[in-house]
C-alpha cells in the first residue's frame, strides 16, 4: 500500500506510513548494541567500558548528518508540498554532497586530535588504546555515518520509508554477522567491533546513492492518484487509488541525484532548522559525559558500566519516539506548504495522544523488563548486575513524557522553526539534565545520577506546551 504524503492520515495511516521508519530507529539502535554486547561479553569490563566512553563524542559526530538530514528534509517536503520538484531533487543532491564534505572534514580532525579527546574524556589506564583505537577507526568512516543518518530522514520525504528499513536491516545485519566473525571468532577485540560497525555503516549510506542515482520513474496510475489527491481538502477523508507492481532496483521515490551546485541560503536554513536534532544529540552526548564524569567520582567503573548498559537499552525505547518524528515530520511539512491547516491540526492532535499512550506502555515494559535487559550484557557480574537493574528501573519513569518532548521539538522543526525546536532541544538535553545531573547526586547520592533525566523531562515538557500553545495561532493548528 503506497501511501503518500499529501493525503489525509487517519490513525490507521499515521501508523502504517510512520512504522517503517520507527522499524528502522529500532533496527539501528540493535545494531548498534550489537558491538557493546560482544565487547562486554568476549572481551571484559575495561573494554566495555572504554567503548562506553568514546560513543558520546562518536555519535556528535555523526549526528551532523542527522542535522542535514532532519533539516533539509523539513525544507525539501515543503518544497515538495509548494509543487516545486526540480528544485527539491536540486537541494537533495546538494545536501548529499555538502555532508559528504563535512563528514571528511570531521573525520581528519577528530583522528589527528583523537588522543587529548580520549584524555579529556577520563580516560585512565587499559581504557586509553582501548578508547583509542575503537574511536580512530570509527572516525575515518564518519562520512558514511552520517550518510545513513541523513539517508533514514529522506527515505520518508520521498515516500519510500519500507526501502529505507530494507536497507537499514541490509547494514544492520552486515555489522550484526561482522560482530560475531570479528569479535567472537577472530577475536579481534574493540578493533573487530569498529570495523564490523563502520562496514555496515558503509552499506547503509552508499545503497541509497545507487538508487536515488537512478533516472525517477512515476507510474501513470500514481500521477493521476497524486492529482486526484492534491485536488481534495484534507478534512474530506478521501483516500487514494492503491499502486501495485512498484519495483525496488527503480527510481519509483519523489527524489533523484541531479546537476546541482553549493546555495549558501539553503545551507544556512537547513542547518538552522536542523540545528535542534544537532543540538539535542550533542547535548545528550555532553550530558553523557557529564554522567561519566559523575559516575566515576560516585561509583567508578561499575557505574560506566551501568550507564552503558541504560544508555543502550534506551536507545531502543528512544528509536519508537524518534522514528515516529522523522517518520511523520514530512507529512507535517508537507501540508505546511501547501496550506493544508485542518490537516496540520489533525496530525498534531493524534500524534499527542500517540505518545501519551505509548509512554505509559514504554515506562511499564522497561520496569518489568529491566532484570532481563540487564542480564544480557552484564549477567557474568553480580554486583554490577544488581547496580544496572536498580539504575534501570528508575531511569524507565523518563519514557512517560520523553515521547511527547521529542515529538514537540520534531514538529517545530517540521514548520522549519528551527529556533524553537532548538530551544525545546536545548533546554531539555542540555540546561535541565546537566543542572539534575550536578544537583541532584548532591542530595541523593547515586540515585540523583538516575533520576536526573526524568526530572529533566518534567521541566521540559512545561516548556513544550508553553510554545505550543503560543504558537497555534501563527501556524494554524
Amino acid at each position: 500500500m503506497r501511501i503518500q504524503l499529501s493525503e489525509h492520515f487517519t490513525y490507521k495511516k499515521l501508523l502504517l506510513f510512520s512504522l517503517p521508519t520507527i522499524a528502522m530507529m529500532i533496527f539501528t539502535s540493535v545494531y548498534g548494541i550489537v558491538d557493546g554486547f560482544f565487547v562486554s561479553n568476549y572481551v571484559g569490563k575495561t573494554a566495555f567500558a572504554a567503548v562506553n566512553l568514546i560513543m558520546p563524542y562518536l555519535m556528535i559526530q555523526g549526528c551532523f548528518g542527522f542535522m542535514i538530514g532532519t533539516g533539509g528534509g523539513a525544507l525539501v517536503a515543503k518544497t515538495l508540498g509548494e509543487k516545486k520538484r526540480e528544485a527539491a531533487d536540486r537541494y537533495f543532491t546538494m545536501l548529499i554532497c555538502f555532508t559528504v564534505l563535512l563528514g571528511v572534514l570531521i573525520s581528519a580532525v577528530s583522528i589527528l586530535f583523537m588522543r587529548p579527546i580520549v584524555l579529556f574524556l577520563g580516560a585512565k589506564g587499559g581504557m586509553i588504546q582501548d578508547c583509542m583505537t575503537y574511536g580512530i577507526i570509527m572516525s575515518a568512516f564518519n562520512a558514511a555515518f552520517m550518510l545513513q543518518f541523513f539517508f533514514q530522514s529522506f527515505f520518508v520525504v520521498a515516500e519510500k520509508p519500507n526501502l529505507g528499513f530494507g536497507i537499514t536491516m541490509a547494514a544492520g545485519l552486515t555489522n550484526i554477522v561482522l560482530d560475531a566473525l570479528f569479535i567472537a571468532v577472530f577475536q579481534w577485540g574493540v578493533a573487530g567491533a569498529a570495523a564490523a560497525s563502520v562496514i555496515g555503516q558503509c552499506v547503509g549510506g552508499v545503497l541509497p546513492l545507487l538508487y536515488f542515482g537512478m533516472p525517477r520513474q512515476e507510474a501513470p496510475e500514481e500521477s493521476a492518484g497524486r492529482r486526484d489527491a492534491e485536488k481534495r481538502l484534507p478534512e474530506t477523508g478521501g483516500s487514494l487509488k492503491k499502486v501495485s507492481g512498484e519495483r525496488l532496483w527503480k527510481n519509483t521515490s519523489l527524489l533523484q541525484l541531479k546537476k546541482t551546485k553549493m546555495e549558501a541560503g539553503i545551507l544556512l536554513r537547513t542547518c538552522g532548522n536542523g540545528s535542534s536534532e544537532l543540538m539535542s544529540n550533542i547535548s545528550a552526548s555532553i550530558v553523557g559525559m557529564l554522567y561519566n564524569f559523575q559516575l566515576m567520582k560516585y561509583a567508578g567503573e561499575n557505574g560506566i558500566a551501568a550507564y552503558g548498559v541504560v544508555m543502550y537499552t534506551q536507545m531502543i525505547f528512544f528509536a519508537i519516539y524518534i522514528g515516529y518524528a522523522v517518520g511523520t515530520s514530512p507529512i507535517v511539512s508537507y501540508h505546511y506548504g501547501a496550506g493544508n491547516h485542518g490537516e496540520m491540526k489533525s496530525l498534531l492532535q493524534k500524534s499527542l495522544l500517540l505518545m501519551a499512550g505509548t509512554g505509559i506502555v514504554m515506562m511499564v515494559s522497561a520496569q518489568a523488563s529491566a532484570s532481563v535487559l540487564s542480564g544480557i550484557f552484564v549477567g557474568y557480574d553480580r554486583e554490577l548486575l544488581a547496580v544496572t537493574e536498580h539504575a534501570f528501573i528508575i531511569f524507565a519513569c523518563s519514557y512517560l513524557l520523553s515521547g511527547f518532548n521529542i515529538y514537540a521539538s520534531s514538529f517545530f522543526t517540521a514548520l522549519n522553526n528551527g529556533a524553537i525546536s532548538a530551544a525545546v532541544s536545548f533546554m531539555r538535553t542540555l540546561v535541565f539534565q546537566t543542572g539534575a545531573v550536578l544537583i541532584l547526586p548532591l542530595i541523593l547520592g547515586i540515585d540523583g545520577i538516575w533520576w536526573a533525566v526524568t526530572v529533566s523531562e518534567v521541566m521540559a515538557c512545561l516548556i513544550s506546551v508553553v510554545f505550543l500553545v503560543v504558537k497555534r495561532k501563527k501556524y494554524h493548528y
